[in-house]
Formats: C-alpha cells, sequence, structure tokens
C-alpha cells in the first residue's frame, strides 16, 4: 500500500484511538495477518440492563476500498475475536458486543448500506459493522434501536457517536 496515500486513514486510526482513550477504553494495536488492527476495550454495568455488565469491543482497521463483503468478513473475524476473549459467560448477566470498523479510502455505497441495514446478532453478543471514508470523516453504522438487544441500543448509539462521529 502507497503510505502517503493511507495518511487520511491512519489520521483517522489514531483520533479513533484517542477518543477511544477519552472515553476510559483500554487501547492496545495488534497484528491481523500483516496488518495493524486497533483494539479498544471497556465493561460497563448498568441496573437498567436487567443487571448486565456489557463488554464493548472497538476493532478498526486499514483498508484502501472498504466493499460489503470486505466489511462483513471484518465483522465476522471480529465477532469471532471477542467471543473467544469474553464470551464463555455470555447469556448470564453478560452482554459482548463490538463495533468493526473498516475505514478506507473510499466506500462503496453497498457497504454503507450494509453497515446501516442492522445490527448483526448471535447468541447474547452483537456486533454493528462501521464502514469509515477517512478523506470525508463520513461513517455508516446501524445507529437504530432494534427489538434483540434494545436495552443496550442507547449506549451503543452513544459509543458510536463518540468513536465514530457523524461527519
Amino acid at each position: 500500500m502507497d503510505t502517503t496515500a493511507m495518511e487520511p486513514v491512519q489520521a483517522y486510526l489514531t483520533a479513533t484511538g484517542e477518543r477511544l482513550r477519552a472515553d476510559g477504553c483500554e487501547v492496545r494495536t495488534e497484528d491481523w495477518g500483516g496488518t495493524p488492527v486497533l483494539i479498544g476495550y471497556r465493561g460497563d454495568f448498568r441496573m437498567r440492563w436487567m443487571a448486565t455488565k456489557l463488554h464493548l469491543f472497538t476493532i478498526a482497521a486499514p483498508t484502501m476500498r472498504v466493499t460489503a463483503d470486505v466489511l462483513e468478513a471484518f465483522s465476522t473475524s471480529a465477532m469471532d475475536y471477542v467471543l473467544a476473549r469474553k464470551g464463555q459467560l455470555r447469556g448470564f448477566q453478560n452482554g459482548v458486543a463490538v463495533l468493526p470498523a473498516l475505514v478506507g479510502l473510499e466506500v462503496e455505497p453497498a457497504a454503507a448500506a450494509w453497515a446501516q441495514e442492522k445490527q448483526r446478532l448471535k447468541f447474547a453478543a452483537l456486533a454493528r459493522p462501521v464502514a469509515v471514508d477517512a478523506r470525508t470523516g463520513a461513517a455508516a453504522a446501524f445507529r437504530g434501536s432494534p427489538a434483540l438487544g434494545f436495552i443496550y441500543a442507547a449506549h451503543l448509539r452513544g459509543k458510536l457517536d463518540a468513536y465514530f462521529p457523524v461527519a
């Protein structure tokens, strides 16, 4: 990849890391098959969530172009990663959520539409994929209130807005 061309992507990822830290997340970078991936984690407990703890991971990676297929595959990988780390006790007063974000120089309209369509669910785990155009700052994600997982909807919307602000 041309590092000069990728400067807006790296700047967006750096700013995202700063936003995660400012919100109290543990932040680190891991190598996923030769790609540096930003990972933020926080756990929150609320009585209004039926006395559950939500383990929230934000996983962001650089790419040249965000397509629906690549975003879907990345979201699946991110969910698998999260379930391997915090998914053992999910459902027993524990929930797991991930905000898998691909940050690119271009976002295909189909990728933005796929991200905005709905959250993706597994038992006591959910993902809200994010497609980010680093040049404009536009971040497409589902920001609604679904029927399943509705108790976390406002919290997740707030975290999406904090970490991936709408341009």
